[in-house]
């Protein structure tokens, strides 16, 4: 501990919150402060003890944004050292609004990785023509977005919420239309933040959905099941890591 009291930590600034869920609150401040370069890269928190008596709440709270930041990447831990920015989300993500939906939007993302997967690869092995049809054409709608150098919330949640259909099982529907309802503030950010940044992004977000489709097309069953993981595990490193505008 005497290592961590000798050594200059960055300047985090937090104010209390009035909403019930407080490690958002304090997860989505530290993030704005990550991503606004206040806390640059490399640079150490304050000592859990100290973020406490600033936010004003228990080594609870704290310890489950903490845990979540580094879950996501933004942070890391290093024994007898303390807790170090590790990288920076994009900019943009600020200049939409969404910072404070990043804390749910990541929860739920959570939930949608094993879900959406083992949907994925049930599409792949149930799917009807005509549900198939269902999904080519969300995912033609996404192409003509694309060209249009945009990708729209609504086509990708057709397109999700189509696969979860294909299952067979309506409880997967209702899941992933609660799901997108759940975020549909988030998703036009992210939509936003997409078609505001490279090119590339636009294209590779695309190319992860052709991957789901082709793999349902051929009744692939394992090969859509990683490809929807794929597009999940990119869909939060495009959230967090601002080296993915590069």
């Amino acid at each position: 501990m005497e290592a961590e009291d000798d050594m200059d930590s960055a300047p985090l600034v937090l104010s209390p919150g009035k909403r019930p869920r407080l490690s958002d609150q304090l997860y989505s401040q530290i993030l704005e402060q990550i991503v606004s370069g206040r806390l640059s890269e490399g640079s150490r928190l304050p000592p859990e003890k100290e973020i406490c008596e600033m936010f004003g709440v228990s080594r609870p709270v704290v310890r489950d944004a903490l845990l979540r930041l580094r879950s996501d990447g933004l942070v890391q831990s290093r024994q007898g050292s303390g807790t170090f920015i590790q990288r920076r989300p994009a900019k943009r993500l600020s200049d939409f609004g969404g910072m404070d939906q990043v804390p749910e939007f990541l929860r739920v993302l959570e939930l949608r990785m094993p879900v959406e997967s083992e949907a994925a690869r049930l599409a792949a092995e149930r799917r009807t023509a005509a549900q198939l049809r269902k999904i080519e054409d969300a995912h033609r709608q996404m192409e003509r977005d694309a060209e249009a150098g945009n990708i729209p919330a609504e086509p990708d949640a057709a397109f999700h919420n189509a696969i979860a259909a294909a299952t067979g099982n309506d409880k997967f529907l209702s899941l992933s239309r609660s799901i997108q309802s759940s975020i549909s503030s988030f998703r036009t950010v992210a939509s936003n933040v997409t078609r505001t940044g490279p090119r590339k992004r636009i294209v590779q977000v695309l190319s992860e959905h052709t991957m789901i489709l082709e793999a349902i097309q051929s009744r692939e069953t394992e090969a859509a099941r990683i490809a929807m993981m794929f597009h999940l595990e990119r869909a939060r490193r495009r959230v967090t890591d601002r080296s993915e505008d590069s």
